[in-house]
């Protein structure tokens, strides 16, 4: 499948910001489950400082912004081919070991809930891919998608509290589940095309864990499916600090931020 993207994210700010840096995880990589045949990122209101792989093989860009702008906007738009490889990435490769994504984090540190879930799955199922679904499931069952009640912050054991939250949040409760299994599981960002849409509200989230002889898999626990030619990826980390689209920091009294995010996905 041909996919079109195109994502324009503008900040806005009431007055003028004194200066403010921000990581872009922007750019796809060709991988086995696509391959990118054109990309371009372009900001207005900042400059790029420098452009690097961090240890997850990511493309980063740090961008600047100060003086009298009162916005910043960052759009991206390309091209990708994706393949349909039910969701198997493959072999781990990158700077990072494979046991650094058995460590929890901040974020998906696991508690008395999240290893409620994992409860019976290493003794009654002993296929390591069918055990990961059975989470997926679980997962689902214990966090229904719905927006308002979980933030960037929140981590797994928040989420299960709730009972409620988004793809992040789904991706972040099944990796601290499997990795208090001893499974090595990451985040991942990207997009998604909708089946019923062009214009996308948000960028998409899901995790992948690695299975001993097949290699990386992932598991989208919001829409119940594994990966197909309908996603690309983008960034991959311990868990969302490490994947998201855009993070920064801005310094002085800039007031009010506002956040205006827009996405295109469409088949070519």
């Amino acid at each position: 499948m041909r996919l079109s993207i195109t994502h324009t994210t503008t900040y806005s700010y009431e007055r003028p910001v004194s200066y403010g840096l921000q990581e872009l995880r922007l750019t796809p990589k060709s991988r086995a489950t696509q391959k990118v045949l054109s990309w371009m990122t372009m900001v207005d209101g900042g400059k790029t400082e420098l452009e690097f792989v961090d240890q997850h093989m990511n493309e980063v860009r740090l961008i600047s912004f100060e003086g009298d702008g009162h916005a910043i906007t960052i759009s991206c738009m390309g091209e990708v081919e994706t393949f349909d490889t039910a969701g198997v990435v493959g072999r781990h490769a990158g700077n990072a070991p494979l046991w650094l994504f058995r460590r929890p984090t901040d974020l998906t540190r696991a508690g008395n809930q999240t290893r409620q879930l994992t409860r019976g799955l290493l003794n009654d199922i002993t296929d390591p891919i069918d055990r990961m679904h059975r989470l997926s499931e679980r997962v689902l069952e214990a966090v229904a998608y719905d927006t308002g009640h979980t933030d960037v912050h929140s981590s797994a054991e928040d989420v299960l509290t709730a009972g409620r939250g988004v793809c992040q949040d789904h991706a972040h409760v099944f990796i601290a589940a499997a990795r208090s299994m001893g499974v090595p599981a990451r985040y991942v960002s990207g997009y998604l095309l909708m089946d019923d849409r062009i214009n996308q509200d948000a960028t998409h989230a899901w995790a992948e864990a690695h299975i001993d002889g097949i290699g990386w898999i992932g598991f989208d626990v919001s829409n119940e499916i594994c990966p197909d030619e309908r996603y690309v990826r983008v960034a991959t980390g311990l868990d969302y600090t490490e994947a998201a689209p855009i993070s920064g920091l801005r310094m002085g009294d800039h007031g009010t931020e506002t956040l205006s995010v827009a996405i295109q996905i469409q088949q070519q």
